[in-house]
């Protein structure tokens, strides 16, 4: 077949587009969308009994007379594949996950590139930015990012950026970064976790941001105040209230005010990381309305679960900033609605099950941490389905945005001349969160047992089903789109 000419035909009684939510048939061509045309015109075929597509003269074996193609999928006119979804499937844009931890190399044993990414295809997920810590070496400088990269080839089943990391005396290595490819740089403003990256203070966070901005560059921070959280009382034993107390909305508050004057002051771009207080939100509705370039993404468990529903001792609920109460999750669904919160990623950031402390159930001693890549779409679709929410606005949350915000090409819309990068899933379909189907490394969820609504039944990468087989992932640098 040469080249340019149309190789799949993906045909949907409804297609999530830029423009809302109609019947279409979209055309792929080396790994592109070529087109977006009527659903009964696919590839330039008309229509038999039932909607089955009819190949030259009408001849084939097919119960409309189509020719049929390995699978069943019908053959069109020039020889390229048609596929048409089942009645109850919608055609939506890949979702593209800003926000994962990966860990490898140096932590594999925590996760590791084979694995995350084949949850994330298994959950509509064909793009994930891998974050600059929890592997060893942190990715915060060029030659740890070169290390990551070579880790990571040939073991991706969806493609994969990286963010660089910035901490206390990296600054003289952002721009070797930027200029190997990093989508951004993330800094803490308390302790990470992990002693190879530590949390800079507030001047030093002012140089970054100075630094970011002569990049024309993005400033990605996990937005806690370390003095908040030294004044308040540390976790310790089984009770959730004892954890959330540690960690209480005014470390958030405190922490976004520092980003929004560094920011205003720089006129950098700047990115807040997993809002989990709602107390925040005045501040940035204020700083958006004096023009402050600063954006905001929540987490699936802040939309989902609730500070009161989480029994002694579950760790596996542990996460930071904390999971708070039902009145703060209603605001954080508010600001979906009116646009202050900009996205909805993972933060998947996953643990070997001894690290979540489990058998003693210890919040003060237990890893935070939420895995939940493979189950970001259907946790956010079931709460989002509740208050009204469409298919339009988890493909505006989950896949454009956050593809607008870290700047990746060609990705987070179904519209010619994107990636091929597509997901049939069935809204209404139900089923059972069992962790042993999960495929990231360790199986330990807090959404075990969980009836969620949205199924995903098919991932296409750039126009390549992804099944879990042979990774055909590529990995992204800032500014180039994939071959």
């Amino acid at each position: 077949m040469r080249s340019g000419s149309p190789q799949l035909v993906i045909r949907a009684s409804r297609v999530v587009l830029p423009d809302g939510i109609r019947a279409a048939a979209v055309t792929v061509a080396d790994g592109k969308i070529s087109d977006v045309g009527p659903y009964d015109l696919a590839a330039g075929a008309r229509v038999g009994p039932g909607g089955a597509t009819v190949g030259p003269g009408g001849a084939g074996v097919g119960p409309g007379g189509e020719r049929v193609g390995p699978g069943g999928a019908r053959v069109g006119p020039g020889g390229e594949r048609v596929i048409t979804l089942a009645d109850d499937e919608v055609l939506l844009p890949g979702l593209v996950d800003t926000h994962v931890h990966v860990n490898e190399p140096g932590r594999t044993d925590w996760e590791g590139f084979a694995t995350a990414t084949r949850a994330a295809a298994a959950g509509g997920i064909t793009t994930i930015v891998d974050m600059p810590l929890n592997s060893i070496p942190p990715t915060t400088n060029a030659g740890a990012l070169r290390i990551k990269r070579e880790e990571a080839a040939g073991q991706v089943h969806v493609d994969v950026g990286f963010w660089g990391g910035a901490v206390p005396g990296s600054i003289g290595f952002m721009s070797r970064l930027h200029e190997g490819g990093v989508f951004g740089f993330k800094a803490f403003l308390a302790d990470s976790g992990v002693p190879e990256f530590p949390p800079v203070d507030q001047a030093g966070l002012g140089a970054v941001i100075e630094q970011a901005a002569a990049l024309g560059s993005v400033v990605l921070v996990h937005a806690e105040d370390a003095a908040v959280i030294d004044a308040a009382p540390p976790p310790a034993g089984r009770a959730y209230p004892s954890y959330q107390a540690s960690r209480p909305p005014a470390a958030e508050v405190a922490a976004i005010a520092q980003v929004i004057d560094a920011a205003e002051r720089t006129g950098a771009r700047a990115h807040i990381l997993h809002l989990s207080a709602a107390d925040a939100l005045p501040l940035l509705e204020a700083a958006r309305s004096r023009g402050v370039a600063i954006t905001v993404e929540t987490c699936p468990h802040y939309l989902a679960l609730a500070a009161e529903d989480i029994p002694d001792g579950a760790t596996q609920f542990k996460c930071a900033p904390p999971i708070r109460e039902r009145a703060n999750r209603e605001r954080l669904w508010q600001a979906l609605r009116d646009g202050t919160i900009d996205c909805v990623v993972s933060d998947h950031s996953p643990c070997p099950p001894a690290m979540k402390h489990l058998a003693d159930g210890d919040f003060g001693a237990a890893w935070g941490g939420i895995s939940s890549v493979q189950l970001s779409l259907p946790v956010v679709w079931t709460q989002a389905r509740e208050r009204g929410f469409s298919l339009d606005d988890i493909a505006r949350w989950m896949a454009a945005r956050p593809a607008e915000i870290a700047g990746v090409a060609g990705k987070g819309r179904i519209a010619p001349g994107l990636n091929a990068d597509l997901v049939a899933f069935a809204p209404d379909d139900e089923f059972d969160v069992d962790p042993l189907r999960l495929h990231h490394l360790h199986k330990v969820t807090p959404y075990a047992g969980q009836r969620l609504h949205g199924v995903v039944r098919r991932t296409w990468l750039r126009g390549t089903p992804v099944d879990g087989g042979r990774p055909s992932g590529q990995l992204l640098a800032r500014g180039e789109r994939t071959r």
